[in-house]
Order: C-alpha cells, then sequence, then structure tokens
C-alpha cells in the first residue's frame, strides 16, 4: 500500500482526507510544515499532499527543502486560483494543485496519475524506527537490539499505522478500518484481542515500559 504524507494544519480537513483516502493509502499526517519534513524524513512517501498555510514553515517552503533532495510527487492544496500564483507553485517543483474547496474525486483522480506518471511506490522492506524499536513491515518482525519478535500481519499493520502517527489517537473503528480495509460493525472484541496480543509481544521484548497508550474514551496511541 502506497503512503501519503498529509501535511495540512486544519483537522477538518485532515479528517475529510484521511477518511477518503485510507482504504487506498496509508495516510500520514503532519499538521505543520516542520513536523512534515520531520515525517517525511522518517518515513517512506511515495505522495504529499501539502497545504501551503502552515504553521512553522510554510507550504512554500515545505516545497523548497523537499525538491533539494527529492522529486517525490507533490499536490498543492491552496485557497488562492490566481493564475500567475499557481505558475509560481509549478516552477517552484509542485506536480499538480487542487484550490480549496475542492472535489474528492477530482483529487483521488489527480493523485492516481501522479503516481502512475512517476512510478513510485512504497519499499515495504524499509524498516520503521520507533524509539528502542525497529519494525520490518516486509518480515512481520519487530526488533529490540538484538531480541526480535514475530507478528501477525494484523498486528503488524496496526503497528506500522501507530508507528507512523505517532501522535495521533485512533479510535477502535479508525484501526479496524485502515488495517481490514472493511466497514467497522461494532466487533470491538476483534481489535481489542489483537490490540492485546501485540502489548503482550512489545513487551517481551522490552518489559520496562509500554508502547501502546489507551486515552479512556477515545482510542490508543503510541506512548
Amino acid at each position: 500500500m502506497k503512503n501519503i504524507l498529509i501535511v495540512e494544519d486544519s483537522d477538518d480537513m485532515q479528517g475529510l482526507l484521511t477518511n477518503m483516502l485510507s482504504s487506498e493509502y496509508q495516510v500520514i499526517s503532519a499538521y505543520s510544515g516542520t513536523e512534515g519534513l520531520l515525517l517525511f524524513k522518517k518515513y517512506p512517501v511515495s505522495l504529499i499532499l501539502l497545504d501551503r498555510l502552515l504553521p512553522g514553515k510554510s507550504g512554500d517552503e515545505v516545497l523548497q527543502i523537499i525538491r533539494q533532495t527529492s522529486q517525490v510527487p507533490i499536490i498543492m492544496l491552496t485557497a488562492l486560483d490566481d493564475a500567475t500564483d499557481i505558475a509560481d507553485l509549478l516552477v517552484a517543483g509542485a506536480n499538480d494543485y487542487v484550490t480549496k474547496p475542492f472535489d474528492i474525486n477530482v483529487l483521488k483522480a489527480r493523485i492516481m496519475v501522479q503516481l502512475r506518471q512517476t512510478g513510485v511506490d512504497v519499499n515495504d522492506e524499509q524498516p520503521i524506527v520507533y524509539q528502542q524499536l525497529t519494525l520490518y513491515p516486509q518480515e512481520f518482525v519487530v526488533k529490540k537490539g538484538a531480541a526480535s519478535c514475530p507478528l501477525k500481519k494484523k498486528e503488524c499493520a496496526i503497528l506500522k499505522l501507530l508507528l507512523m502517527n505517532p501522535q495521533q489517537i485512533f479510535t477502535r473503528e479508525q484501526l479496524y478500518e485502515q488495517v481490514w480495509q472493511t466497514p467497522y460493525m461494532g466487533d470491538e472484541n476483534t481489535i481489542n484481542v489483537h490490540l492485546s496480543n501485540l502489548r503482550n509481544k512489545l513487551a517481551k521484548l522490552d518489559p520496562d515500559r509500554a508502547y501502546i497508550k489507551t486515552i479512556w474514551g477515545i482510542g490508543v496511541r503510541l506512548a
């Protein structure tokens, strides 16, 4: 599954884009330009949706910095519809743009075009590092130092989702729909069993700390 990094400071827009794209892509969320750059360096990314007006570094600055080292497809999200302004974005290195408000089907089509043109894909073999843990998604293995623990496919997918979104709280519905790729029908037992098994395996690797934290009444996140 391809990874899309969404750099957007609006919670509503992040939620809309995540809900619309998570059935087809792995979504990584950043809420500032600075966080977007950090996540881009940390994780393999197939495409970036980049808002222009961001706290910290602006979208234009993020675009300029990324273009110094990478040609990953970048679609700008902008409220401006000035021809000269859009031309400047494209010259600066943006692959495409959409103006707000936009039709989600048009955005999906533009994403598909960019991924098809560039042939960019996710290298699932690339490990994901979080503190002392290293996840190898292709091998379904998580390691701490020399110690390793095999994971089942869904356990690995849950851990990967959490590691790639370390600041995000996931409801059980969000976890289920992104990992199982089917509508959530209220079956908490399935997700609870997988979370419990994953916690137990991580505890064997590192008995001194818990990596998955329950936020009562909301969901779970990395600790």
